[in-house]
């Protein structure tokens, strides 16, 4: 029988099946007995879970980032799907299909890839040329690069994610390029490429998406700048002010110190930057929402961190007259 994925899943079914363990958490009730409640995960999404009996063996068995094989009856709870989890065991990796349990972009890889090298081939920079000559040089790098998740869960939140979402950052910086004047066209296309860099290494992505020691310990925007000095080694005579305006827009791209970056946009193109990064993954972030809303009303469920409903149009319902 084929794995029922998450999305598939309907108050009333039993299941019987294999997840990705993404989330555990010991809690204890009123009467002082420990339960767990979890996250279950697959490449379509995740469902909360509560562990009732045989807690502390379950818990001695299996740990976050398990594949697991779980026995469970789905049910409603607060709104939203639970699963009641009657047993739980870990299962070896080998014996699993990870690409049953990561979401992955629907675009082709290698097409936006190409798309971005030929883009950097076009640059009038040769210092910027010759920099991103030695970014694409390195094939473990740009494994890693096309491979990777733009977020945990915000936008781009899939493998792949962080490529789409540079390619049409980088696509839409084109387009401003051309409508405003004075714009450094290839400096502003070279901080759409690398502001997300240490995204490589401040997420992990094998089995699920999650934050690397690394990661939660110096943020992408820190090894971001690492990962940019030691290809900047690799080029010689590249101008130290060039330089300095490149790893400004990585250090100032996330638009206030409020938001994370150590210092505000302070030039025309670290200030595009910010807003198109902004808007691209906005747009990415509310569509994923629209998307995963399977009611057929007008209007999403409230949207807690943007605090809005979204409209997706008319409903089935809804007359036109």
């Amino acid at each position: 029988m084929p794995k029922p994925f998450v999305s598939e899943l309907v108050a009333g079914n039993a299941v019987d099946a294999v997840f990705l363990l993404a989330e555990r958490n010991m809690a204890h009730k009123k009467d002082g007995n420990p339960f767990l409640t979890v996250t279950l995960a697959d490449r379509t999404g995740q469902v909360k879970g509560v562990v009732w009996d045989q807690v502390e063996r379950i818990a001695a068995a299996v740990t976050e980032g398990d594949f697991v094989h779980v026995r469970a009856q789905v049910g409603e709870y607060r709104g939203g799907l639970q699963m009641v989890v009657k047993d739980m065991l870990r299962v070896p990796a080998d014996q699993v299909d990870p690409a049953d349990f990561l979401p992955t972009t629907s675009r082709d890889v290698g097409k936006m890839f190409d798309r971005l090298r030929e883009m950097t081939g076009r640059m009038q920079n040769p210092h910027l040329k010759r920099l991103f000559e030695v970014f694409w040089a390195d094939d473990e790098f740009v494994a890693a690069y096309t491979r990777a998740p733009a977020a945990k869960m915000m936008h781009h939140a899939y493998i792949g994610g962080l490529l789409e979402h540079t390619l049409s950052m980088a696509v839409l910086a084109g387009m401003v390029a051309g409508h405003y004047s004075g714009v450094d066209r290839d400096l502003l296309l070279a901080g759409v490429i690398l502001h997300d860099v240490g995204k490589v290494r401040e997420l992990e992505y094998a089995r699920r998406i999650d934050y690397t020691d690394e990661g939660r310990l110096l943020s992408h925007i820190i090894i971001g700048l690492s990962m940019l000095d030691e290809k900047l080694g690799q080029v010689p005579d590249f101008p130290p002010v060039q330089a300095q305006l490149l790893k400004h827009m990585i250090v100032s791209h996330h638009g206030s110190r409020a938001f994370g970056s150590p210092e505000p946009p302070k030039t025309i193109e670290a200030v595009l930057l910010n807003h198109i990064d902004e808007m691209d993954s906005r747009v990415n972030s509310i569509r994923e929402y629209v998307a995963k809303d399977p009611s057929d009303g007008s209007w999403t469920p409230y949207h807690r961190l943007l605090e809005r409903h979204f409209y997706k149009g008319p409903g089935p319902d809804t007359g036109n007259d």
